[in-house]
């Protein structure tokens, strides 16, 4: 049986020796080395599509042709919507930048306002706690002569303006 082994042996041998020659003859030709014991395909096979073609109506397939072109008047159409669009885009640009403006002085306005409310309270702070009321009483009586009034000098009336009061006439002496 050893025999027999050895002839499979010797046979297989000369087989991967002739498809070595095989190989290299081939990548000779092609400029193509292979390394390795597997083979590639020097040139692949291009599969087939196998699925049926649809057969298309003639509308349809006119239809699709209509859509591949543009008429003239549809491409002045679109580029008027494309200036339309344009000038469109400025002015909402200009008006955010107008109103971006508007808020930035509004706010240096307000900055303003409030300084100025601040300065206003601390001035009128000032003036109230340098005045002395006791003061000015002393210098109204004595020195002025001014008195308080009496019971019959006080006339009240009924006012619009509550916090105003303008006298346009003599008033009238109660009795």
């Amino acid at each position: 049986m050893t025999g027999k082994t050895e002839k499979q042996r010797n046979v297989r041998r000369n087989g991967i020796k002739e498809g070595k020659q095989r190989i290299m003859a081939a990548s000779r030709q092609n400029a193509y080395y292979v390394h390795g014991n597997t083979v590639r395909n020097i040139q692949p096979e291009r599969k087939t599509d196998d699925r049926r073609k649809k057969k298309i109506n003639n509308t349809v397939r006119r239809n699709r042709e209509k859509a591949k072109h543009m008429s003239p008047g549809y491409v002045l159409f679109l580029g008027a919507a494309l200036v339309a669009t344009a000038v469109i885009l400025v002015y909402y640009i200009g008006l955010q930048s107008d109103i971006t403006n508007s808020v930035k002085h509004i706010s240096t306005l307000e900055r303003e306002l409030n300084a100025l409310k601040v300065a206003n309270e601390e001035d009128y702070s000032r003036i109230t706690s340098a005045v002395d009321l006791e003061e000015i009483r002393r210098i109204a009586i004595q020195e002025l002569g001014m008195q308080y009034a009496q019971e019959g000098q006080i006339i009240s009336f009924a006012s619009e303006n509550s916090d105003y009061v303008k006298q346009m006439a003599e008033i009238p002496q109660q009795e």
